[in-house]
């Protein structure tokens, strides 16, 4: 026999399967128990239990491998007691006992790594073991690694506040640029309400007064405060989008109100809506303003008015000037009409509005230059309120300071622009307010019968002071005080710097 033969048996596989079967136990009811045997090499089982041990034991070649000693493990032996590995004996053979003797762990069961926190017996029912295939497959250390991490979330709320604030600056652009361009934006795309009116609204009666040298601009001007046309604008874009050229005679038309821009061009180039010997007077004129118009309608010499307007007194006036006395009207007269039966007619319709508004016969003068002023400087709506301040300064005899007194005066007012030169303001003459005190020395205008009312009812108020703070709304601030009133006035100079072309 050789030495291989005596140090090896033989296997006998029939008595190894009949000691296995003849050693088996009665069946009991599995308990879950912690699995001690030694893992198969290589597994990951070994992997972790290496990892969690100080080493791992071997064997001498050509020997068989002996399991390292296992790890102190609380296993579980029945539902009432529990099995140190003090009282648990190590078995080289994994067979089961009864359930009163303590238990070796099987492989049915992974294996639980003990830790300190670990308790050797509780009632409590173990957690199950196991949960899943990441479970099974993927390390104890990997499990932590992969929780969710909060700086992934912080960064989320970090880009969704980005994107927001992406998104109001683009709302908040978006709605500066509709404030600013909305009206144009609106016209170049076609939205909004159309500037013209509709076909057919046309109604009543409306006088259009066309003045030598006037082109579409002014024409386009005229028609919308007449009530003709619906926007100032709209005759004059007409006219330039249809590339009309378009040559307007001076003279009074009559119209009728809401036509079309269409409408009105066809009408004013109809001769029969021309009124024969018709003149007219605009509110806030001045004979200066008025008498060439007058002249060049009724075809007769612009001396012969220069000549009518200089005796007050030929039409029962007692004042130094006719100024304030022609009403602002249309009139029509008949052929052969002269220039002092035109005044005359003027100065006889004032009088029909002063009587109306009960202005006694001797205060006429001071109303109408009261009037002429307020027709100047404010608005229709704010008529009385103007009429107010021109009172209050006058009853404590503070300077009336009126831009169009001053502007009057020096012969600039009618150049088109609110605000006074140095030189208008300065110039020593009885119409400048701004260094005479009280009235001055005639009316400055022709005022309609809204403005001669207010003179005659001012509103109640303690305002000394008021700045027309948008031209082209005609919006006005009154004040009590000088601090309010210079707010105001930097009111009306940031409408200017806005509006360089608004006539400041």
């Amino acid at each position: 026999m050789s030495d291989r033969d005596s140090a090896t048996p033989r296997h006998d596989p029939d008595s190894r399967l009949g000691d296995l079967f003849e050693n088996l136990p009665d069946p009991t009811r599995q308990i879950p128990a912690v699995d001690n045997s030694a893992p198969a090499p290589g597994s990951r089982r070994a992997a972790r239990e290496a990892a969690a041990e100080a080493g791992t034991a071997t064997s001498a070649p050509g020997t068989a491998s002996t399991p390292a000693e296992p790890s102190p493990v609380p296993v579980r032996a029945s539902a009432d007691e529990a099995v140190t590995p003090d009282t648990a004996p190590p078995s080289p053979t994994p067979v089961r006992t009864s359930a009163d003797a303590a238990q070796t762990p099987t492989r049915a069961m992974p294996q639980v790594v003990p830790t300190a926190a670990t308790p050797a017996a509780t009632d409590t029912p173990e957690p199950v073991i196991g949960g899943g295939l990441d479970d099974l497959f993927v390390p104890h250390d990997e499990h932590v690694a992969a929780k969710p991490k909060k700086k992934r979330r912080k960064g989320c709320l970090i880009a969704l506040i980005i994107v927001l604030a992406v998104l109001g600056g683009i709302a908040a652009g978006g709605a500066w640029a509709w404030n600013t361009y909305g009206d144009k934006i609106s016209d170049a795309m076609g939205w909004g309400e159309s500037k013209d009116w509709e076909p057919g609204l046309a109604n009543g009666e409306a006088l259009v007064t066309i003045k030598q040298g006037d082109t579409g601009g002014p024409v386009s001007t005229a028609l919308y405060e007449a009530g003709v046309t619906k926007t100032e604008d709209v005759f004059y874009d007409y006219i330039v989008d249809e590339n009309l050229a378009v040559t307007f005679y001076p003279g009074v038309y009559r119209l009728q109100k809401k036509m079309t821009a269409e409408a009105a061009l066809a009408a004013l180039k109809d001769d029969a809506n021309k009124m024969a010997n018709a003149v007219s007077v605009s509110e806030g004129g001045t004979i200066v303003s008025s008498l060439p118009g007058m002249a060049e309608t009724l075809g007769l010499p612009l001396a012969d008015f220069e000549a009518a307007v200089q005796d007050p007194s030929a039409y029962g006036v007692d004042a130094p000037s006719l100024e304030g006395w022609l009403f602002p009207a249309v009139y029509e007269f008949d052929p052969g009409v002269t220039a002092p039966q035109v005044i005359q007619r003027m100065v006889d319709r004032t009088r029909e509005s002063l009587d109306a508004a009960g202005v006694p016969a001797a205060d006429a003068e001071r109303i109408l230059t009261i009037a002429s002023i307020i027709q100047r400087e404010g608005r229709l709506d704010d008529f009385a309120k103007v009429s107010r301040v021109i009172q209050n300064r006058l009853d404590i005899d503070m300077k009336l300071q009126m831009d169009s007194t001053a502007q009057y005066g020096y012969g600039s007012l009618h150049e088109g622009v609110v605000s006074s030169s140095k030189e208008a303001l300065e110039d020593d003459n009885d119409w400048n307010t701004y260094v005479r005190t009280g009235l001055p020395a005639t009316p400055i205008a022709s005022p309609s019968d809204a403005a001669i009312k207010a003179a005659m009812e001012p509103a109640d108020g303690p305002w000394l002071y008021f700045v027309t703070i948008n031209l082209a709304t005609g919006e006005t601030q009154f004040s009590e005080t000088m601090a309010e009133h210079e707010q105001g006035i930097e009111k009306w100079r940031e409408w200017c710097r806005a509006n360089p072309e608004g006539g400041c």
